[in-house]
C-alpha cells in the first residue's frame, strides 16, 4: 500500500497540520516530494552560468 510509504506518511501528517492552521506550503512540498519519488534530478552542465561579476553602478562609468 503507498500510503504506508514513508514520503506519503509526511505528506499526509503534514496536510493533518494544515486542517489545524498550519503552514500550506510544508503539505505542498510534502506532496510534491510524495510524488516525484522516482524521479532522479540530474546535473545540467549545459545550462546557462550565471554571472557573479562585480555589478556596475552609474557612478562608476
Amino acid at each position: 500500500m503507498e500510503a504506508a510509504l514513508p514520503e506519503w506518511q509526511v505528506a499526509i501528517e503534514a496536510l493533518l497540520l494544515v486542517t489545524k492552521g498550519g503552514p500550506t506550503m510544508l503539505a505542498r512540498m510534502g506532496f510534491m516530494k510524495a510524488l516525484n519519488r522516482h524521479v532522479v534530478r540530474e546535473f545540467n552542465p549545459s545550462a546557462k552560468a550565471a554571472h557573479w561579476g562585480k555589478r556596475k553602478l552609474k557612478r562608476d562609468e
